[in-house]
C-alpha cells in the first residue's frame, strides 16, 4: 500500500513556545508531502512574533523518524523527480539553519537516515536512550549526502564517516551523546518531558536577541549550504537510477 499520501505536520504555540510535530504510519518516514509541510511549518514559527523558542518532535512512542520513503523512493524514475525528492530533505535542513530562533529536538526513538539528519539540525537536542541511529542510505546504494553536513558538523568527519559507512549498525543514544549529536539522554520518555518543559521555560525567559546572534554563531560558515545541499540532492537524484539501488530499496520494502 502506497502511504506516500499519509501522514501530518502540524504546528501549535502555547506560552511562547512552538511545537512542529510530524506523524507518518511507517514509522514516522518522510514523503515530499511531509517535508514540504515541515519546512513550512519551520518558516511560520521563526516568522511568528507569538514564538520565542520552537520544539521539533515526531508522534507516537516509537521511532523518532524512519527517513526518507521508501514508497516514493521506489517510484523514482528519472533525475529530475529524484533531485526533487531529496531537497526535500535540504529545504528543511536549510529552514532549520536560518530559522531566527532556536530549534530544540525531542527525540524519543529510533532515528534513521533523513531522520539523523533532522536532530542533527537542532539547536538542541533532548533524547531518551531508546533514540539509537543509523545512517543507512549504503545499505540501499544512495550515501548520506544530503544530511551529512548537518550530521558532520555536530559529530565530525571521524563519527559521520562511521555512521555512513557502518550503514547497517546502529549506534546508541549514549553514543550520540559522547559524539555531541544528543545533548541530554534520559531514561524514560516522561524525563525526556519533563526536562524538555522546564528547559523550554528557561529559554522562552531569556534575551530572543540574544538567542539570535546565539545561533547565528553556531552555523557561522553554512552560509553557502544553498547551494551544497542543492549538489548534494543531485548526487543522490542520480543513485537512486541504478539498478543497484532500486534492486536494494525493493528486497528492503519486501521486508516490511
Amino acid at each position: 500500500m502506497d502511504k506516500s499520501n499519509q501522514g501530518s505536520v502540524s504546528l501549535s504555540i502555547v506560552d511562547k513556545v512552538a511545537t512542529i510535530e510530524f506523524y507518518h504510519p511507517a514509522h514516522n518516514s518522510l514523503p515530499s508531502n511531509l517535508l514540504a509541510e515541515l519546512a513550512t511549518a519551520i518558516r511560520r514559527a521563526g516568522e511568528s512574533d507569538d514564538a520565542i523558542v520552537i520544539v521539533l518532535r515526531s508522534s507516537g512512542d516509537r521511532s523518532f523518524c524512519a527517513g526518507a520513503s521508501f514508497d516514493e523512493l521506489a517510484s523514482i524514475n528519472d533525475f529530475e523527480t529524484g533531485k526533487k525528492f531529496f531537497l526535500g530533505f535540504a529545504n528543511v535542513i536549510n529552514a532549520m539553519r536560518v530559522c531566527p530562533k532556536l530549534i530544540i529536538g525531542r527525540v524519543h526513538g529510533k532515528t534513521v537516515g533523513g531522520g539523523v539528519g533532522l536532530a542533527a539540525a537542532t539547536d538542541y537536542c533532548i533524547a531518551s536512550k531508546w533514540a539509537s541511529l543509523r545512517l543507512s542510505e549504503l545499505a540501499v546504494g544512495i550515501g548520506p549526502f544530503v544530511v551529512g553536513p548537518a550530521v558532520e558538523r555536530k559529530v565530525g568527519t571521524a563519527a559521520f564517516s562511521q555512521l555512513a559507512i557502518n550503514a547497517t549498525e546502529w549506534q546508541t543514544a549514549a553514543w550520540a551523546k559522547e559524539k555531541g549529536l544528543f545533548n541530554e539522554v534520559f531514561e524514560t520518555t516522561e524525563q525526556v518531558d519533563a526536562y524538555l518543559a522546564h528547559f523550554t521555560n528557561i529559554l522562552v525567559h531569556s534575551n530572543p536577541a540574544a538567542m539570535l546572534h546565539l545561533k547565528q554563531v553556531f552555523w557561522q560558515g553554512t552560509e553557502h549550504w544553498d547551494q551544497l545541499l542543492d549538489e548534494r540532492a543531485a548526487m543522490s537524484g542520480q543513485l537512486v537510477l541504478s539498478d543497484f539501488t532500486k534492486n536494494a530499496i525493493a528486497a528492503f520494502k519486501g521486508k516490511d
